[in-house]
């Protein structure tokens, strides 16, 4: 890296961030929110066109490729827990090969191929079976081997280029700010939260605007659209490219934790000395030169140790003979671990809003006069709320809890986690409730067998999106701002990726427990199921305090291993600098 003479060195950046061609950069001319304020344009853009597919893509499913409720439901849920896993892979390819900046510009166009060729799916009538009206979709033509084919691979292709977008995006956004300089790392405490409410702006129009369009106008010109938003979001990444500070490729976390195993369980024998300086670490000076930090020797995990222990041969392969930063960076991302299986339950919660709400949704009086509310609508509840809670929790929650805790989070992350998981709790217990209320009244009204709306306006629903929107404000910038911040310094990318992954865990398990559930309820006794495509004949509601109990048993889970988790110690002293200021401020009142 190289810095121009006469500049005083504190003008320049401290984390080891450059620009586009390897330089130090002065942090006044690079970065911060003038280079997130392109990110968050393509956030809106991306976040638009995403939910524009994914928010109605079970009614599509259903409706025109005539699928059941069960089928569609897992469709749904496997394409975007895939959506969620590919990242892993994405932060491998950047950390690794082509940098955070490249792997996502390449990936945005992969993903932008596969919008083209989904639009292309919905609009050419060779491409979809024909328009059927009957109530029951098993009595429908099913699409061809060939048309499933197509529309699949558009859909996976967009799940590929999402691998590499959605990892980098946010680590790109958090890396514009300098962890030690304390102005900068103010900002960035808060970044999170902003970013994330700058995204319920695209959500909120692909729950409204789109989803009217696909339901009453037409899928073409409802798919054209995020097409459309999603190449502008394109262009305005690319367009605050001089803008945006990067970080050097620092290897494969993968590899660099493969290495630690590996030596760990050669050397399982080695005893390890009680003094560090006896063990294996390069100097600061050697850290500094490749823009990393150096870690002190912990006794988490006290078996890796052993790969830092010099033996024999052990000092001619780094398949031997680790450092001890690369051994504590291989512990943190190992804590992480069981707050990351926490996580697990809450994703599949999400993963309702978009399949068995939406489902609730179409058996309900969707009518407010002559206009008729899409099922998938009323997501924006959720979106709504979600910004509301994002306001209300940067401008005065945190400012309060900074007076009384001294925090300049105002509560820990894990709290605020903890907080989210309630939530999930009493969402689930008044999905139950609501459920059971609506197939009473389907009883009363006789419209179980003859599959009629039931007369109940769709608004009932609205609580169980209501709370979904405040436990996502709650937990979900929580946890990408957690696994983000308790990564190492060279494992970012890997950390937002644990983040994004427990969204697509959480599906698939969404995909297991309907499944499992729907089999064993079909076996033994209850006649089709609790889950059936006629949803006025199941018994969705048992499904529901399923899902409560199993909430119930995760937060209890949750509540231990977050006793027990040691946060990650600082690279910079910026956050105690915030702390000092907070306190000195308080103290002054």
């Amino acid at each position: 890296m190289e810095m121009e003479e006469g500049r005083n060195t504190n003008e320049y950046t401290q984390d080891g961030s450059v620009d586009l061609t390897g330089k130090s950069i002065l942090r006044s001319n690079i970065g911060g929110w003038k280079a997130c304020s392109f990110l968050v344009v393509y956030g809106i853009f991306e976040r638009m066109a995403f939910y524009g597919i994914s928010s109605n893509l079970f009614v599509y499913l259903t409706k025109k490729l005539h699928q059941g409720t069960v089928t569609s439901s897992n469709n749904v849920t496997n394409w975007i827990g895939t959506i969620f896993i590919t990242p892993i892979l994405g932060a491998y390819i950047a950390d690794d090969h082509l940098g955070r900046y490249w792997t996502f510009v390449i990936s945005s166009l992969i993903y932008l191929s596969g919008m083209c060729l989904l639009t292309l799916t919905v609009s050419l009538p060779s491409l979809k079976p024909p328009e059927c009206h009957e109530t029951d979709v098993t009595k429908c033509k099913e699409a061809s081997t060939q048309q499933l084919v197509v529309f699949y691979v558009a859909l996976y292709t967009l799940a590929v280029g999402t691998g590499g977008t959605k990892p980098n995006i946010s680590t790109i956004g958090a890396d514009q700010f300098d962890d030690f300089d304390p102005k900068e790392k103010t900002l960035k405490l808060s970044f999170f939260n902003w970013w994330m409410s700058c995204f319920v702006i695209g959500s909120l129009f692909a729950f409204t605007v789109i989803v009217y369009i696909q339901d009453n106008v037409g899928w073409t010109l409802g798919y054209a659209f995020p097409t459309i938003g999603f190449a502008i979001s394109i262009i305005t990444f690319l367009a605050g490219t001089p803008f945006y500070r990067h970080k050097l490729i620092k290897g494969s976390p993968f590899t660099s934790m493969a290495k630690v195993f590996f030596a760990a369980l050669r050397k399982w024998k080695v005893v390890v000395p009680n003094d560090p300086k006896e063990l294996y670490e390069l100097s600061l000076e050697q850290y500094a030169k490749k823009g990393k930090i150096k870690i002190e020797l912990t006794q988490t995990f006290r078996f890796l140790n052993k790969a830092c222990v010099e033996s024999g041969s052990s000092t001619c392969s780094e398949w031997m003979l680790c450092t001890i930063t690369q051994v504590e960076e291989t512990k943190q991302i190992l804590s992480l671990i069981p707050i990351w299986v926490a996580t697990f339950i809450p994703s599949a919660m999400i993963a309702q809003i978009n399949t068995l709400f939406v489902k609730q949704g179409t058996t309900l009086d969707r009518s407010i006069g002559n206009f008729n509310i899409p099922p998938s609508s009323l997501a924006a509840f959720t979106v709504l709320t979600m910004i509301i809670t994002y306001i209300l929790y940067e401008s005065f929650f945190v400012k309060i809890m900074q007076k009384l805790t001294n925090n300049p989070r105002g509560i820990t992350l894990l709290q605020r986690i903890s907080i989210g998981f309630i939530i999930h709790i009493l969402i689930m217990i008044i999905a139950y409730l609501t459920e059971k209320h609506r197939l009473n009244v389907a009883k009363e009204h006789g419209v179980v067998e003859n599959k009629r709306l039931v007369p109940l306006s769709i608004f009932i629903l609205a609580p169980q999106f209501i709370l979904m929107g405040m436990a996502e404000a709650l937990l979900e910038a929580a946890k990408i701002e957690f696994f983000y911040d308790q990564a190492p310094e060279s494992m970012k990318s890997l950390g937002t990726s644990y983040s994004l992954t427990t969204t697509g865990i959480g599906s698939f398990l969404s995909t297991f427990l309907l499944s499992i559930v729907s089999h064993i309820t079909e076996e033994h006794g209850h006649h089709q199921g609790w889950i059936k495509n006629n949803l006025n004949a199941s018994h969705l509601d048992y499904y529901y305090g399923f899902l409560a109990i199993l909430n119930i048993m995760n937060f209890m889970f949750f509540m231990v291993v977050s006793k027990s988790y040691v946060y990650r110690a600082e690279v910079s002293d910026s956050l105690k600098v915030i702390q000092t200021k907070l306190t000195e401020k308080i103290g002054s009142k």
